[in-house]
């Protein structure tokens, strides 16, 4: 089913997929929604694909869904590894309708407490290309999303090159979203 084109309401923050340029879209531009993936949305105009977060759905005539973890501030102790883990299953490039867990870009996760009651996430991942402007964005999303899990003070998500990403990292059910299998 194919989307129908629209027309933004007000001028909107996006990101030029796959360069990952900053710009800024013009109210009245045209566009087609194709992807609704982890909260943001990938859209198509005449001048290429961008990227619009979520938090301005509201730009491209859709809901924003921000939701507060109330769990966060009554939480005690390091975070649950799962949740980590679940989180990032939130997070996609905006090209590719698989999570970056599913596509196997997540290298590490650690949690590392740094200072009493505090605790740090650092997370290494990688991109499909080295050359993927998207990778800053990609990360971001990364980031607030470990950020917002209970017990997560602070998280650093670096990207690396090694070991070079390929298609065998995919796990079964991003090869099957993909139709590899």
């Amino acid at each position: 089913m194919s989307e129908e084109k629209k027309i933004l309401l007000r001028s909107v923050d996006a990101t030029l997929i796959p360069q990952g340029t900053n710009m800024q879209l013009a109210e009245g531009d045209s566009f087609v929604i194709t992807h609704r993936l982890g909260g943001n949305f990938t859209i198509m105009t005449e001048n290429g694909m961008y990227r619009i977060k979520g938090i301005d759905a509201d730009a491209l005539g859709e809901a924003v869904t921000i939701t507060k973890n109330s769990a966060k501030e009554t939480h005690e102790g390091p975070p649950e590894m799962d949740s980590l883990w679940a989180v990032l299953k939130k997070v996609f490039d905006p090209e590719i309708p698989v999570n970056i867990v599913d596509l196997g870009l997540v290298y590490s996760l650690e949690i590392n407490e740094t200072t009493e009651g505090n605790y740090k996430v650092a997370m290494q991942m990688t991109l499909t290309a080295p050359g993927c402007g998207m990778g800053p964005a990609i990360a971001e999303d990364a980031k607030q999303y470990l950020e917002g899990v209970p017990g997560v003070h602070e998280a650093n998500v670096e990207i690396v090159w090694d070991p070079p990403w390929d298609q065998e990292m995919i796990t079964e059910e991003g090869k099957m979203i993909l139709g590899l299998v």
